[in-house]
């Protein structure tokens, strides 16, 4: 939350130092009429306008490293967690020794295919698809898709060892 703080101060500080570097053109080319300063003044503004302009530069570029490196870290545990659930899917699988074309169509049902879809996709009738998610079920111990899918939504919203859930 204060990194936020500090790219937005940071973001003020470059916009004021562009502005000055701006408007001293936009004078100069409009010749607009304004009271001399003292030269030594003017100086100190542009050597800290310039500053102000390249430490925005290094902060950014720091910002931009720190979100790749967040963004990378959640890539690997969005990968961590597809193998995890794919390990899951398998050990089920073989706990309930399903054959391979019901793991298929297993997988499939999982995924939200329709009955058609899982048909067309395997290439065999819809009566074959039915009679394989039937067996699936069976297997599983359970009546239907829905409860097939909520054994695998319960794995993974359990509740790891030591923590603490509230309970309606």
């Amino acid at each position: 939350m204060g990194n936020r703080y500090v790219i937005a101060a940071i973001l003020v500080v470059q916009a004021l130092c562009a502005a000055f570097f701006v408007s001293d053109i936009v004078i100069s080319v409009l010749g607009l009429p304004i009271a001399p300063l003292n030269w030594t003044f003017v100086e100190l503004i542009e050597i800290g306008a310039a500053v102000g302009l390249v430490l925005g530069v290094l902060v950014g570029a720091l910002a931009l490293r720190q979100a790749h490196a967040r963004s990378a870290r959640a890539e690997a545990s969005l990968k961590r967690a597809k193998s995890a659930f794919r390990d899951m899917l398998e050990d089920r699988f073989g706990e309930w020794a399903l054959t391979p074309a019901e793991r298929d169509v297993a997988l499939f049902a999982i995924k939200g295919f329709s009955t058609q879809d899982i048909a067309d996709l395997r290439g065999v009738s819809e009566g074959t698809i039915k009679a394989q998610t039937n067996a699936i079920y069976r297997k599983a111990g359970v009546s239907g898709r829905p409860q097939l899918l909520s054994l695998f939504i319960d794995d993974l919203v359990e509740d790891e060892p030591g923590s603490h859930s509230s309970q309606a």
